[in-house]
């Protein structure tokens, strides 16, 4: 399917401070393309575009000071047909590809450490796929999607007692979920179709006989419908802005259209 994307962050900034982007739609995701993307910076600031170590997307620093709006615009071709991941095995720590293995620790908002004794009684007797989708569904179902319910210090330990949270939440206790069981899970941001109210999204990729899949403990939105952004340890690697200084939210946006 081919996708119209547009997204708008508009903030003041006070004084001036360094500000990194990750909004542009991943050219290097092998099952999307990016037909023509644009993000320009109405200040004129400076852009440098660096890639993402994770391989996936690349992040855009640059300046501001003072009213300070984004604008990005792509038209994406996606891809990606939704896919049974059941029957797909977990690779053997010794036999993980060099891109997997970061994937396999605790990281800032995935405790997985914690979860290890709970995964292995709640999710023990099953395997590969079939066990990450009965995660998903886990997450899913006890969890309540609730706006505002968490912030940037809640970590995936926080999720599980709360029972509640939004799209990085579900993803952050997935991601623990998978590598408290061994498999290497990393947090992806995304653009998302169908996805109400429309916004930046959070989902899992989990590395399964030999290859990521995205899966998403929200269902909110289709698998065939997402546009990677970039990929990381968790929310701290993937946020779309970070601003190293004090600002204020004017305006915020997101849309994600199919037009074909």
């Amino acid at each position: 399917m081919r996708l119209s994307i547009h997204a708008l962050l508009d903030y003041l900034i006070h004084n001036e401070a360094d500000v990194l982007l990750q909004i542009e739609a991943a050219s290097d995701e092998p099952t999307q393309r990016v037909i023509d993307g644009r993000m320009t910076v109405a200040t004129g600031a400076e852009l440098h575009p660096m890639p993402v170590e994770a391989g996936v997307g690349r992040r855009t620093w640059t300046r501001g000071s003072g009213p300070f709006r984004v604008d990005y615009r792509a038209t994406v071709e996606v891809d990606r047909m939704a896919s049974d991941i059941s029957g797909l095995a977990t690779t053997p720590y010794s036999e993980l590809a060099g891109e997997a293995v970061p994937y396999i620790w605790p990281s800032r908002y995935c405790q997985s450490d914690r979860f290890t004794g709970f995964v292995a009684t709640r999710f023990g007797d099953l395997e590969g796929g079939a066990k990450i989708l009965a995660m998903a569904d886990w997450i899913h179902d006890e969890l309540d999607y609730v706006p505002g319910s968490s912030d940037g210090n809640t970590g995936a330990a926080d999720t599980f007692i709360a029972r509640k949270g939004i799209c990085r939440d579900y993803a952050h206790l997935l991601i623990s979920f998978a590598r408290a069981a061994g498999i290497p899970a990393r947090m992806v941001s995304a653009y998302a179709w169908q996805l109400e109210p429309q916004d930046f999204h959070a989902v899992t990729e989990v590395w399964l006989d030999g290859g990521w899949h995205l899966v998403d403990a929200t269902k909110m939105a289709p698998v065939e419908g997402l546009v990677p952004i970039v990929a990381g340890r968790d929310a701290t690697d993937i946020a779309f802005m970070t601003i190293f200084g004090q600002a204020e939210l004017n305006e915020q946006a997101v849309s994600v259209e199919r037009i074909d």
